[in-house]
């Protein structure tokens, strides 16, 4: 796998995890196998060999050039061959922006864009490929597409406020949630469910849960007990997470081999400074990566 993160332009703060590209090259003309933990909303876009994708209790894709999924709760279990793709994570201001439905009716979504009628105004990405692949014009095209479509949000100060609160490890209830955006419980849920997908109280758990899940793929020695984040009681409540957002076992998970997102999360950690998409900070995202705009990652093996 060789893949490069790129910055997106300061307008766009707080809406974009990252653009990046990757490319894939499976010798022999086989394909791998592996699963993408819970996450914001993306768009994904590929030439050559086309993926099949998995929402776990959901739809499946076959073929499709241009991927969309909507935040999730549950895992996408992906088979690729040899191919490159473009990456666009949204984050819930880029889903307010760009996207403006209500993120709890597309939550756990996976689809075609071509083909799903909320989501036909991204088809021309699919076009952002070059006869000639080449980074930079190819970026340039998915920059000039989103200030095309780009619309101010009126909740941009609430929707940033319940971000930054949301990724705060200090953060573990409802409550808390609740008093750091400034926020009725009930004004929560609307503002969580119209932009975040999830209300508080899921997002809360997925949060709790993927520190842990992050932790332990970056981990050399790859144990459980190590990974667990503090504020689960036990290793049972972990387990019983695990089950609700992986739908296996963490054993189960661990047995599985993991040939991208082993090697993706390490390196978007090392670059990017976030191992996963969910763990982004959206006020210091941007603070963080200016100096290593677009620097090329070593091919990954």
């Amino acid at each position: 796998m060789d893949v490069r993160f790129f910055a997106p332009p300061p307008e766009f703060d707080g809406c974009f995890t990252t653009f990046y590209r990757a490319t894939f090259t499976v010798p022999g003309g086989g394909t791998v196998t592996d699963h993408l933990q819970p996450e914001w909303a993306n768009l994904r876009v590929f030439s050559q060999d086309l993926p099949r994708a998995h929402m776990i209790g959901g739809s499946t894709v076959e073929g499709a050039r241009l991927l969309v999924t909507g935040p999730s709760s549950a895992p996408n279990r992906f088979e690729i061959a040899s191919t490159r793709m473009w990456g666009i994570g949204l984050l819930p201001l880029g889903w307010a922006r760009f996207v403006r439905l209500q993120a709890a009716d597309h939550a756990n979504l996976l689809a075609e864009v071509e083909k799903h009628p909320a989501f036909t105004c991204f088809a021309s990405l699919a076009d952002v490929f070059a006869n000639d692949p080449d980074d930079e014009a190819e970026l340039a095209q998915l920059i000039a597409f989103f200030r095309s479509i780009d619309e101010p949000c009126g909740d941009t100060d609430t929707i940033t406020l319940v971000h930054g609160a949301l990724v705060d490890p200090e953060v573990a209830s409802v409550a808390e949630l609740s008093k750091r955006s400034g926020l009725s419980v009930r004004a929560l849920e609307r503002v969580c469910r119209r932009h975040f997908g999830f209300p508080p109280k899921l997002l809360l758990r997925r949060q709790r849960f993927m520190r842990s899940l992050a932790t332990f793929m970056l981990a050399e020695q790859g144990h459980w007990k190590a990974a667990i984040d503090e504020h689960y009681h036990d290793h049972a409540h972990f387990t019983r997470d695990f089950r609700a957002f992986m739908h296996m076992t963490p054993r189960e998970y661990a047995a599985l081999p993991h040939p991208v997102l082993s090697a993706f999360m390490a390196e978007r950690k090392r670059i990017w400074g976030s191992p996963a998409q969910t763990l982004d900070k959206p006020d210091i995202l941007f603070k963080q990566v200016g100096a290593l705009e677009s620097e090329r990652a070593d091919p990954l093996s």
